[in-house]
């Protein structure tokens, strides 16, 4: 299975997606790829690949010129993304308006000069313009580019309190962000692959100074946007997670987690703006996994493993909490004993079970067990392939067990119809096992 995995230790934007992305085709293609970008019809904007080198890794950053100018960190105060400082001497133009020959009128709200290097700032109206009207990229990426501005615009609506139709991208809705998504949008298309995985979010700590004053890291936008994803930050003091990276990883990412055991046939560096003690980069890892495919080798699959300590239920109450966890979707449950605090004998409880069932697990560990904390390992698993036959013999049909793959190949007699055919038969588990092997 083809599979693309985003390494994402200092975080995501626009751009540095874009770069990381960039570096997975070949020289060849990239300026292929540069060239349609840069007449893809986005106004004003025009792409530039450039070498960067950080912490001794040498990797890509992709400038996004606006009017043939780069945006620079006194005109916008963000680390990555484009997010405006506005200063008390920025003059507010609104209601701008760009008159076009096809009976309607242009609105770019908000338009900023920046020594006369203007910004148009716009809503969903004026974004949905350009992909429409101005952009000539194939529909199923114009597609994308939508979905990913709904996100954004949705996440803006939640963290101003206002309707998504009264939303202004004053961070995100700017010509090269436009351009930033439009060319994750593009590649990620381009490259098709089979699933999208990547690892938990790096999202810096601190503040932040955008167009509505100082924000905690993560802005509030980008939290929303990482609901239900994974994220920490490790205490570097800048925002590492842009909205607009956030919002592209939530549209296009499948799974978040660590890397999955995976045949590598390329890597690419997508670098940031700033400098850290840690090289700020995306690292996209092009690959091939085996994953749920059954095949000669035998398969892999990923688990999560549940543990929690328990020294104050019965045997019974145990028992009882197995069938029900087992119910709930667990593959595996088991005890394994310990001596706890005031040394008390107690049980560690262990349970194996799938991404898609986890929610249900632990819900069902909570409630029939008396535990108040529950722990998660994510583990890559290692898997024979298996199937059941029937088999005639001379004590009726018996059910035989055949597992095969990484140079193993044998078989076990299912043991309920053991039991019960030795049960008829009046003999021993024994006996039937060395007359059915003779």
């Amino acid at each position: 299975m083809k599979t693309l995995y985003f390494d994402l230790g200092m975080g995501a934007a626009g751009d540095m997606l874009t770069a990381a992305l960039l570096e997975l085709f070949s020289e060849e293609e990239q300026k292929e790829i540069i060239h349609e970008l840069n007449n893809c019809g986005i106004p004003k904007v025009t792409f530039r690949k450039d070498t960067s080198v950080k912490c001794g890794i040498t990797g890509t950053h992709m400038t996004v010129l606006v009017d043939g100018m780069e945006e620079t960190e006194h005109m916008h105060d963000h680390d990555h993304d484009r997010e405006h400082h506005h200063d008390s001497d920025h003059e507010h133009h609104h209601d701008h308006e760009h008159h076009h020959d096809h009976e309607h009128e242009h609105h770019h709200e908000h338009e900023h000069a920046h020594g006369g290097h203007a910004h148009s700032h716009t809503g969903m109206a004026g974004i949905e313009h350009i992909i429409n009207d101005h952009m000539t990229l194939p529909e199923e990426v114009k597609t994308d580019i939508r979905a990913v501005y709904g996100l954004i615009a949705e996440a803006e609506s939640h963290a101003h309190g206002v309707p998504v139709t009264d939303i202004h991208f004053h961070e995100v809705g700017t010509y090269d962000a436009v351009a930033d998504v439009a060319a994750v949008c593009r590649l990620i298309r381009k490259l098709a692959p089979d699933k999208i995985m990547a690892s938990p979010v790096n999202t810096g700590t601190g503040q932040v100074r955008c167009a509505h004053g100082l924000m905690p890291v993560p802005a509030p936008a980008t939290a929303f946007l990482l609901q239900g994803i994974p994220m920490y930050d490790n205490g570097i003091r800048s925002e590492l997670c842009t909205p607009t990276g956030a919002a592209l990883l939530k549209h296009f990412v499948d799974e978040f987690g660590s890397m999955p055991v995976m045949k590598t046939e390329k890597i690419g560096y997508g670098m940031g703006k700033k400098d850290f003690e840690a090289a700020n980069c995306v690292r996209a890892i092009l690959g091939s996994v085996e994953g749920d495919q059954k095949t000669q080798e035998g398969s892999t699959d990923r688990i999560s493993e549940l543990i929690c300590n328990i020294d104050d239920m019965t045997a019974e109450e145990i028992g009882f909490a197995f069938g029900k966890i087992f119910e709930a979707g667990a593959v595996d449950v088991f005890t394994v004993p310990a001596l706890m605090k005031k040394n008390r004998p107690a049980v560690i409880l262990h349970v194996l079970c799938r991404e898609d069932q986890k929610s249900r697990v632990i819900g069902a560990v909570f409630k029939y067990t008396t535990t108040i904390g529950i722990r998660e390992c994510i583990m890559n698993r290692y898997i024979l392939d298996r199937k059941e036959i029937e088999r005639e013999t001379p004590y009726g049909t018996i059910r035989v067990k055949k597992v095969s793959g990484y140079g193993v190949d044998r078989e076990k007699y299912e043991f309920d119809d053991l039991a019960a055919a030795a049960g008829k038969a009046g003999i021993s588990l024994r006996e039937l096992r060395e007359s059915l092997n003779s």
